[in-house]
Parts: structure tokens; sequence; C-alpha cells
């Protein structure tokens, strides 16, 4: 019995010895693996620092923007702008009609600085072609316009003129005040495509005006499509289209599909409905090639 009280008594140290010996050799290991080294702090420290350097680093000096002088308001033609029409004549116009086109004039209706649709001979183009560029144009339906929907005040502006007719990338015009009709076919429009982001039309009797940046698609060599075409606009100030991307051609019928050109004519719709004739003022663009 008295063996077995000090074998027992004995057990009791070695187990508290064993138990110091963990703490001795644990506790530094830990201590190792929660604290990091100096050389790692001094490495996070200089990796979130900023590169040192000089303002001139980041300062581009060339290539020079060119000069070009403003024009008179926001609405009048730049120093840079290629005046398509100014109230005076139809020079830089002729007929897009298909038996006419590249051959006739234009032969739309010019009085009081103001250029008026001619039903009668069909749309006109610009002799000029060109690819991307930024256009200002300005247009008034009439006072008494009448008829409903697509009937009443419709043209359009076809920012690329692909052949006769209404062949091409059309951006729609109308009365869309207080008319209703398909929302991808009222004013602001890129037709049956892109539905404008607003309606900011004035009534009838008021100048509308479109200020566009066309970006022309870009045809490989077999006549595939390698980059489509972009069109932003503001109607009235306002953003209708936003870098659009459009998936082809505008069409009536059907759905759209590229078709390769270079450069192309801007063209000015004759509409067929039987409302009132639309008026235009004040077209000029400038090339960004």
């Amino acid at each position: 019995m008295l063996s077995k009280m000090l074998m027992q008594s004995m057990r009791i140290p070695w187990r508290l010895l064993g138990f110091a010996i963990l703490v001795v050799v644990a506790g530094p290991l830990a201590a190792q693996q929660l604290a990091p080294t100096p050389q790692r702090v001094e490495q996070s420290a200089t990796a979130a620092k900023p590169a040192a350097g000089r303002p001139e680093d980041t300062e581009v000096w060339e290539p020079v923007p060119k000069v070009v002088t403003p024009g008179a308001n926001n609405t009048a033609p730049p120093s840079d702008a290629i005046v398509l029409f100014d109230g005076k004549n139809l020079d830089e116009w002729m007929s897009a009609s298909e038996k006419e086109r590249g051959k006739t004039p234009a032969q739309w209706i010019v009085s009081n600085d103001e250029l008026t649709v001619n039903k009668s001979v069909g749309s006109i183009e610009t002799k000029r072609t060109f690819r991307n560029y930024q256009l200002h144009i300005e247009w008034k339906v009439p006072e008494n316009i009448t008829g409903t929907g697509q009937a009443r005040g419709n043209s359009g502006v076809f920012l690329a003129s692909t052949g006769p007719g209404d062949a091409g990338y059309e951006l729609q015009i109308l009365d869309s005040y207080d008319n209703k009709t398909y929302v991808n076919g009222q004013a602001g429009s890129i037709y049956k495509q892109g539905i404008p982001l607003a309606n900011p039309t004035r009534k009838p009797g008021e100048w509308q005006t479109y200020d566009v940046v066309w970006i022309a698609p870009i045809f490989n060599a077999d006549g595939s499509l390698k980059t489509p075409a972009y069109v932003t606009v503001l109607f009235n100030g306002v953003l209708v289209q936003n870098h659009f991307e459009l998936k082809g051609e505008t069409r009536y019928v059907g759905q759209p599909f590229y078709k390769k050109y270079d450069a192309a004519s801007i063209k000015l719709q004759a509409h067929g409905d039987k409302s009132e004739p639309i008026s235009f003022r004040n077209i000029w663009v400038r090339e960004l090639n």
C-alpha cells in the first residue's frame, strides 16, 4: 500500500515537467509564426510607396492640335467646316434618284435662306463623299402639318448613301411632337435599329437641330465587315444616340446588313407620304478622317 502511494506521488512531477517542456518549446515557435520578420515589413512598406518622379514625366507636347476658329455661335460653321447649304444655292448637291443619280443637279426649292423638299423629284445627296465626320443640320416641320404617324413630316438624313432611293444608313426625321408611332421610327432614331434615348422634339413650325458624329464602318478586302459603324446624335442639344453600334444599313422591310463601301454621300430624303414638305437650313460638315 505504501509503495503504491509513493509511485503515484512520483507521477505528478513528471507530468508537470512534461507540460513545462511543451510550453517552453512551443511558445517561441508560435511567436515566430505570428510576428512578421523585419525584412517582410520593410518590403511591404516599400511596395506601398509610389514611384518617385517629376511632373514633366507625364507631360505630352506633340502632336499639337490644329487651331480651329469656332463659329459666331454654337450652330455657325467653324473655320474648317465644309458648308453644304448656307441659304444661297444647291451647288453642293445633286439628284439621288435611281435614273438621275450623279447626273442631274438637285432640284429642291431654295427660298428665304431655307431648302424645302420637292417630293416630285425625289431625294438629293451631296456631290462630295465622306467617311468619318461631324455634321450639323437644322430642319423644320411646317406649322400647318397634317397626317399622323409615319405620314406626318417624314424625311431622313442618310449618314452614308450607298445607292439610289433609300439605300444607306438613315437618321430619321419626323414630327414626333405629340404624334404616336413605332419608337424605332420616331425623330432621333436610327431607323428601325436605334430607339432614341429621349424625345426632345419641338412643336411644328419651330426649327430642330441635329448634331451628329458619324464613324463609318470598315471592311476587309473580301468585303466582310471589320468594324461596324457608330453614331452619336444630339437632338436639340439632348443626347439621343450614344455611340450607337449599327447592325448594318437601315431597311424598311427585313433585317439590316452591311454592304461594302468606301466613302459615301450624305443624302436628304424626299419621303412619299402626302404631308406638307419639310425644310432645312444651316448644313455643314467637318471631316474627321
